[in-house]
C-alpha cells in the first residue's frame, strides 16, 4: 500500500495499473470478468488508494519465468548458407519484372517470375538440396552399364 493513499494520480499511473492488470490476466491470475471490473476501476481511479485496492490480492512481482520460456518449442534459425542466393534472386525477380514492364510497356516480363523460380528451384527440395538420386562421383554412362 502507498504511504499516502489520498494523493491524486495521473494518466501515467492509470496506464501502468492497466498494464499490470493485463500481465496478471495473461498469467491466469484474473478471470475475464475480474479483469474487466478491475480495468474499469483503474480507468476511473483518481487516487493512489483507488489503485492499491485493485492489487491487494495479487503478488507484487508479476514476472513468471515459466510462462515466458518454453524449451519444448522448435528453434527456427534463418538460412544463411550459400544457397540463400536463390532466395534473394527470387525475391528480386518481381521488382525487376515490374521495372521492365514500365520501361518497355509489355506484360510479358511478368512471365519471368515463374520462369526464374523454375530455373532456380527445379529439382531441389525445400532446403535447397538437389533431389538427384544418382551418385555424385558416377558419370551417367557408367550408371547405365552397371
Amino acid at each position: 500500500m502507498s504511504e499516502h493513499p489520498a494523493i491524486r494520480i495521473g494518466n501515467a499511473e492509470r496506464s501502468r495499473a492497466l498494464d499490470l492488470l493485463g500481465e496478471h490476466f495473461a498469467l491466469g491470475r484474473l478471470t475475464l470478468p475480474e479483469f474487466d471490473e478491475r480495468s474499469a476501476k483503474a480507468s476511473a481511479a483518481t487516487t493512489r488508494g483507488d489503485l492499491d485496492v485493485l492489487f491487494t490480492d495479487l503478488p507484487a512481482h508479476v514476472t513468471d519465468s515459466s510462462a515466458t520460456t518454453r524449451d519444448d518449442l522448435p528453434v527456427i534459425t534463418p538460412n544463411k548458407g550459400p544457397a540463400r542466393w536463390r532466395e534473394v534472386v527470387m525475391g528480386l525477380t518481381p521488382l525487376v519484372a515490374l521495372v521492365l514492364f514500365f520501361t518497355f510497356d509489355t506484360w510479358l516480363f511478368f512471365l519471368l517470375i515463374p520462369a526464374v523460380g523454375i530455373v532456380l528451384f527445379a529439382g531441389r527440395d525445400r532446403d535447397g538440396h538437389s533431389t538427384d538420386t544418382r551418385g555424385l562421383d558416377a558419370r551417367p554412362d557408367e550408371k547405365r552399364n552397371a
